[in-house]
């Protein structure tokens, strides 16, 4: 059974995150030139910030300094979070982004936009904007049915608890 550089990687990696509350979201090497670029990308139920991205790249370049993972050429270390448009591959990414404005690419052809209202198991219950003014619809999409999907950056985002759109 071979084991890939990204492999090995993650499975260093994976520990030092978790020991800090973190999920280990990806592992990315990508060539800059003369170095190379370890991005390890790292996200938690509250987000992640600057000191925790700073105590896992202290922690993870200390790990990888003992070892031979990355070989001998010269590399750059990056620690960061996934961002704010970022995929939702898993279902933790989902139940994260509950109250966000999402983009759907459903199997069957076709893209929704809608805001996130709640996850289970078997699916996502979402509200679709409605149009000028107009009260949002409800729709439920089976998670078998979404091919791909992203959160939506919003400028005017709706404060959490704001009934407001809501009916009464």
């Amino acid at each position: 059974m071979s084991t890939t550089q990204i492999d090995r990687l993650r499975e260093l990696l994976e520990p030092l995150a978790a020991k800090r509350g973190m999920n280990l979201e990806d592992v990315k090497i990508t060539p800059a030139g003369r170095r190379r670029v370890l991005q390890i990308v790292v996200d938690t139920d509250e987000g992640v910030g600057l000191d925790a991205c700073a105590e896992l790249s202290r922690a993870a370049s200390e790990a990888l300094d003992e070892g031979d993972l990355m070989g001998g050429a010269p590399y750059v270390l990056e620690v960061t979070s996934p961002g704010a448009e970022r995929p939702l591959t898993e279902p933790r990414h989902y139940l994260r982004s509950v109250g966000r404005l999402v983009r759907l690419r459903l199997t069957g052809g076709g893209e929704l936009a809608a805001r996130l209202v709640a996850v289970d198991d078997t699916g996502l219950d979402l509200e679709i904007p409605g149009e000028k003014g107009r009260k949002g619809t409800a729709r439920r999409v089976d998670l078998a049915d979404v091919a791909s999907a992203r959160v939506e950056v919003e400028f005017s985002r709706r404060p959490a608890g704001d009934e407001s759109t809501k009916e009464a």
